[in-house]
């Protein structure tokens, strides 16, 4: 085994392109892998990918790529001696981190401990203001009710945002200016928090706008080593989804990224962190606030791999067998600017309706600097229980103009056929000034939204 890795084969509990692209990295270190797939993803992508794949329920997460006991009997099943998370659905539990040590098993990510520390966001909060890391003002517990959210939201002024405890990703979130608005969002946001996580928990913070969403990537092994990767600029927004990121910030000089990666690593620091991580902030001109710390692999990670050219998801599995970071923050070298455009099985035109069903034919953007992770292909089917992300198209240039014109080029090419996708969206969004310029924040989407239509209607 290169590179003193240990483990044989490791099971990866998700789906989509994200479990084959953590296939992919297992494969170039010889490890085996092992899928999981529900009723729906039954002849998905990264179910050919794998060496072996195994059904774990029924097409609703909660039958499957939430239900951690199912996930463990493939595990002992297969001898698998490791389970990457992925992100989203369990990645950021620690009842699943802590029943796969009970059952002998490695889990790729932060220890228990740290996840209980930061994977819920209200603990997050209290870790960053301990560390003298500044927080947006906001709940200091998870909300236990209607009377107690109306009375916090009162407290921190309107409008305020609820927000999911146990997750990310936009899932479970709510914008409120009201007190009625509160009770009405509060019962949505914990829904789709439930479904989502397997956790109803909610917390409020007051809503900072405008502003501009950046973060930290963060590797720490455990034995004290941690080191930053840079930052990426997430602003790019649809009803709190990222759906455009880049590396670096267009809008963070030196002394900014200094600051934010020092901050970062040390609420990474107070809470013993282990593996990869990312520390979110809200930036409001040369001020910045933390957001959460999302404890697992983000889905934007591969902008920072191609502009610092280290493999995040084989720096994970080389963590998480013992092994010592070989980085140190003087080693990380920042070459050139990255752009990624995620890819939604959505329609722009009719308000980004889910888009499902099936894919007859696809071609793939190619070229130097274009790298695409996909979960889909020609004949795949795209079903409606999950997130519509089919795929990431991800370029590098070595200036932000380069990469800027690359995208173009790239998402002209890039053709799905038979479902709708947001790749003329996206072809949008990168030829309008407002993102040529850089000068944009998480309102983008609204602001440029109209126009998309005007545009649309005349086409």
């Amino acid at each position: 085994m290169t590179d003193g890795v240990s483990f044989k084969k490791i099971l990866i509990a998700n789906r989509g392109e994200i479990a084959v692209s953590i296939i992919r990295a297992c494969r170039e270190k010889g490890i085996g892998t092992v899928a999981v797939y529900s009723e729906a993803d039954r002849d998905a992508l990264h179910v050919h990918r794998a060496d072996e794949a195994h059904s774990i329920g029924g097409s609703p997460a909660r039958e499957s790529y939430l239900n951690i006991e199912r996930i463990l009997a493939v595990a002992r099943q297969t001898n698998a001696e490791a389970i990457h998370p992925g992100y989203g659905f369990l990645s950021e539990n620690p009842a699943f981190a802590e029943a796969c040590h009970d059952q002998g098993l490695v889990f790729i990510g932060p220890t228990v401990a740290a996840l209980r520390a930061v994977g819920n966001k209200v603990l997050a909060r209290h870790a960053a203001q301990a560390s003298g890391v500044p927080v947006v003002p906001g709940s200091i517990a998870s909300l236990n009710g209607h009377t107690e959210a109306v009375a916090i939201a009162k407290t921190v002024g309107y409008p305020v945002l609820l927000k999911a405890a146990a997750g990310g990703g936009g899932k479970g979130m709510r914008i409120a200016y009201n007190e009625d608005e509160v009770r009405q969002a509060i019962d949505m946001a914990a829904r789709e928090a439930s479904a989502a996580f397997g956790d109803p928990s909610l917390y409020i913070e007051k809503l900072v706008d405008p502003a501009r969403h950046v973060e930290v990537q963060l590797l720490a092994d455990n034995f004290g080593n941690i080191v930053h990767l840079g930052e990426r600029d997430c602003s790019i927004q649809r009803r709190f989804q990222k759906v455009i990121e880049e590396s670096p910030s267009p809008a963070v000089d030196n002394d900014l990224r200094d600051r934010l990666t020092k901050a970062a690593i040390k609420v990474a620091q107070s809470v013993g962190y282990r593996n990869a991580g990312t520390v979110e902030f809200l930036v409001d001109g040369k001020n910045f606030y933390f957001i959460e710390v999302n404890a697992r692999l983000q889905v934007e990670h591969p902008v920072t791999e191609l502009v610092t050219g280290i493999d995040i998801v084989k720096e994970q599995i080389l963590i998480a067998a013992s092994e010592p970071l070989r980085l140190r923050q003087d080693d990380i070298v920042f070459k050139g600017a990255a752009l990624q455009c995620r890819i939604y099985a959505e329609n722009p035109d009719h308000n980004f309706m889910p888009s499902p069903g099936k894919i007859h034919a696809m071609r793939e953007p190619i070229g130097p600097g274009i790298r695409i992770d996909s979960g889909v292909m020609a004949g795949s089917t795209v079903p409606m229980w999950y997130d519509g992300l089919l795929a990431k198209l991800i370029v590098w240039g070595n200036t932000r103009a380069e990469a800027i014109s690359r995208m173009k080029r790239a998402l002209d090419e890039y053709q799905i056929v038979g479902i709708h996708t947001t790749i003329p969206f996206k072809r949008y969004v990168i030829d309008t000034e407002l993102f040529h310029s850089g000068q944009f924040d998480t309102n983008f989407i609204d602001r440029i939204f109209e126009d998309w239509k005007d545009y649309r209607r005349k086409t």
